[in-house]
């Protein structure tokens, strides 16, 4: 049976502006700023490569936005609740992971990877 996903999106807790990257970078530093889904698919200056391998293995595109340049369906969608995992259906965006689901993967890149893909091929 084929996935009726179309697509995956995750919205950082972050703001993409200059201002905000380097504001996120120091307070990540520091402990004063948090994204699960940041530390799975970042490392300190760069995306993982543990990331770009589970990405390239996902059946469906993984798209990423930060809070301030999603789209309004994927703002409406995540309903101010970030970090976030979308999927895009061929009817609907739908909530695949909320913050606390994606904090319990701890940062852990390869389990992030492999509940994508178990997700997608259970349907």
């Amino acid at each position: 049976m084929e996935s009726n996903i179309v697509e995956i999106i995750g919205v950082y807790d972050a703001d993409s502006t200059l201002v905000g990257e380097i504001s996120y970078w120091i307070g990540a530093r520091l402990g004063r700023t948090h994204c699960s889904l940041c530390e799975l698919t970042h490392g300190v200056f760069t995306v993982k490569s543990e990331w770009k391998s589970c990405e390239q293995e996902l059946h469906v595109p993984f798209t990423t936005y930060h809070r301030n340049d999603a789209p309004t369906d994927v703002l409406t969608c995540a309903a101010g609740q970030f970090p976030v995992v979308l999927a895009r259906t061929n009817q609907d965006l739908i909530v695949l992971l909320n913050r606390e689901q994606l904090d319990a993967f701890n940062g852990d890149t390869e389990r992030f990877g492999n509940w994508l893909n178990n997700y997608i091929a259970a349907l």
